[in-house]
């Protein structure tokens, strides 16, 4: 019949045959680092772990364990440690880079005269290049022009995905015309072949540019949430700026030439609910200790914590700004970060702002009844 005959050639033709990398290099030891090397490791691939400092490589090596960042979680065996740039890349089919988004551009510069051409790399930060307004993908692709740069993004706290609980990802890349012909073939296809196992479940994308605005959007929010959980506030509130942060996401995206589709999915608002939900994110837990009152010096017990959503605030509003895209949530989170605004001042002006149509096809927007309104911050709940 001919249904059963169009089934049939879609079957064949969507689950393509597709080769996992035997060897993958992870370029970052940090938790999610050592995370993902334990992924792979337990998926059977054979994996070399760079730390920068050679302190951290050599007890990674001798205790089966990385003391600093996953001090009590055994790694699986097959993780070779090394602070030799070069001799973490040799072999390797593919690279995970998993550095801050602010050293990338650094540490693709390093890798650049000893990577083998044509290797693929798959970015594991999550943010836009403060000055430039790039994607972490245009800084890599800037500095190693020869190579498939793509991203893994997701839902995943380093821990739960070390110790194996399950968790899906997404894998992007952007798809050549070959890669369209033999999927199976592609770098995005088959880093998620190299991805999968022991809980571990990667999903293939090839819209990398919704994935990685998803990924540097979510953790600005995710200072809001904490922001408002911090000044007493409750659900509602929480709920609120998760689903308008996710339309602030989708704007910024499809002006880059992402799909919206994209932000609904693992890698947006996936990610998005994960990171605005529990303190056990950097970001969402920066929010709350300043919506508790705490001066930003003073966070963390005054240790020096990198942060990205602090960091990306910056970038995404001047990129934002730059294309005319308005992400109000972001520029209140980047006011009261950078620029020296009372948050709660800034968060009730945010309430009180014009109101809108949630379709952005119905143009509405009405001057608010309470303009000057100050939301009751800090009341119990």
């Amino acid at each position: 019949m001919p249904v059963s005959g169009m089934k049939d050639s879609y079957s064949q033709s969507s689950n393509p045959q597709s080769s996992p990398y035997p060897t993958v290099a992870v370029i970052g030891a940090g938790s999610w680092g050592t995370a993902l090397a334990s992924v792979l490791a337990r998926s059977g691939r054979n994996v070399t772990l760079w730390a920068r400092r050679p302190d951290l490589a050599a007890a990674i090596s001798r205790t089966g364990q990385n003391p600093d960042y996953l001090p009590d979680i055994d790694l699986p065996p097959g993780i070779m440690a090394t602070a030799d740039l070069q001799e973490a890349l040799d072999g390797a089919g593919a690279v995970l880079l998993v550095t801050p988004s602010a050293t990338l551009r650094d540490i693709c510069r390093a890798a650049a005269p000893v990577l083998p051409k044509g290797i693929p790399l798959a970015l594991c930060a999550k943010g836009i290049e403060r000055g430039t307004g790039l994607l972490l993908s245009e800084v890599a692709s800037e500095e190693l022009p020869d190579h498939p740069i793509g991203a893994v993004s997701g839902p995943t706290f380093a821990r739960e995905t070390a110790l194996g609980h399950p968790t899906a990802a997404t894998v992007a890349f952007p798809f050549s015309y070959a890669d369209r012909l033999t999927p199976g073939a592609s770098p995005a296809a088959r880093l998620a072949m190299s991805l999968s196992g022991g809980g571990f479940r990667p999903y293939i994308s090839d819209d990398l540019v919704g994935v990685e605005v998803g990924g540097a959007v979510k953790n600005v929010i995710a200072i809001a949430c904490g922001m408002m959980s911090g000044a007493g506030f409750a659900e509602n509130t929480r709920a609120a700026l998760i689903a308008r942060g996710m339309d602030e996401m989708k704007a910024l995206a499809e002006a880059l030439g992402g799909k919206r589709e994209t932000v609904t999915g693992l890698s947006g608002a996936g990610d998005l609910t994960l990171t605005c939900s529990s303190t056990t994110s950097r970001n969402m837990s920066l929010g709350m200790q300043l919506g508790r009152g705490l001066a930003r010096e003073a966070c963390f017990d005054g240790k020096p914590v990198v942060v990205e959503g602090e960091v990306n605030a910056i970038s995404v509003i001047d990129l934002a700004r730059r294309i005319g895209v308005p992400m109000p949530i972001c520029e209140t989170v980047n006011a009261v970060l950078h620029e020296g605004a009372d948050l709660n001042q800034s968060f009730s002006d945010l309430w009180v702002r014009p109101i809108e149509a949630e379709p952005r096809a119905l143009d509405i927007s009405l001057d608010h009844p309470e303009p000057n309104a100050l939301l009751p911050f800090g009341a119990p709940v």
